[in-house]
């Protein structure tokens, strides 16, 4: 809300009960968003206005974390606005906490928990020539608790891969140098890469663009912005 209201401008942080859940508000009446735009803020790597955004520091990250969080607490996030120039209100709901019940005993010893266990991370290569984007990327991913190194470079890409030996490829196609294409057929044609999951990242989906994507050695197509959801469960899948 900061980021995109002017010197001057106003926010306000509210929050109520409503039921059995508490509605946390940020309202502004800064730059606003599109009508279009609002179906589509919480997209990985989306951004309202992508030029603004990009001046002012935006990954478009930021709401897909806010969602992630919202979403693990059993809560979720929605987006208002009425328009260019005319504010918006981002509203987190989340479920009420239960009071906790009161100890039996004062002299019964405290629970012992067990330590958590590590998740099944996945040692996962990003390979994008937009620095932003790859960083982003990789704090998400690392957050999942995946190992994670980003390249910007396709010929970079393919001596680090070798090193890395990663069981994911995220790789965007629209690399300077050896394309998307080219890094997937080195990374096919090296043992230490040949059996990685190489899924493609590109503004463009259609058949043909497809069909590109897997004679050169893709596993999966994705299309920008990223559906956040879908690259969580290629994750999940063994290599």
């Amino acid at each position: 809300a900061a980021k995109y209201t002017d010197s001057g401008g106003r926010i306000w942080l509210t929050a109520r009960r409503e039921g059995r859940r508490v509605l946390i508000s940020v309202r502004d009446d800064g730059t606003g968003i599109a009508p279009e735009k609002l179906p589509e803020m919480f997209a990985l790597f989306a951004q309202g206005d992508r030029s603004l955004a990009r001046s002012e520091g935006g990954l478009g990250i930021g709401l897909t974390v806010v969602r992630r969080l919202a979403e693990m607490h059993g809560g979720d996030v929605t987006a208002h606005s009425a328009g260019p120039n005319r504010g918006s209100e981002f509203v987190v709901s989340l479920p009420l906490a239960e009071r906790p019940a009161a100890a039996e005993s004062e002299s019964e010893p405290e629970a012992q928990l067990a330590p958590a266990e590590a998740g099944p991370g996945a040692r996962v290569l990003v390979v994008d020539d937009n620095v932003d984007t790859a960083r982003g990327m990789a704090r998400l991913l690392k957050l999942l608790g995946h190992e994670v190194l980003a390249i910007h470079d396709g010929r970079a890409a393919v001596e680090a891969a070798r090193a890395f030996r990663p069981g994911f490829v995220l790789l965007d196609i629209g690399l300077p140098g050896l394309d998307g294409y080219e890094v997937a057929r080195g990374l096919r044609q090296d043992e230490r890469s040949r059996d990685a999951v190489i899924i493609a990242v590109s503004g463009y989906g259609q058949e043909d663009d497809r069909r590109r994507s897997r004679a050169a050695g893709f596993d999966h197509h994705l299309v920008k912005p990223v559906d956040f959801d879908a690259l969580i469960s290629l994750l999940g899948r063994p290599t």
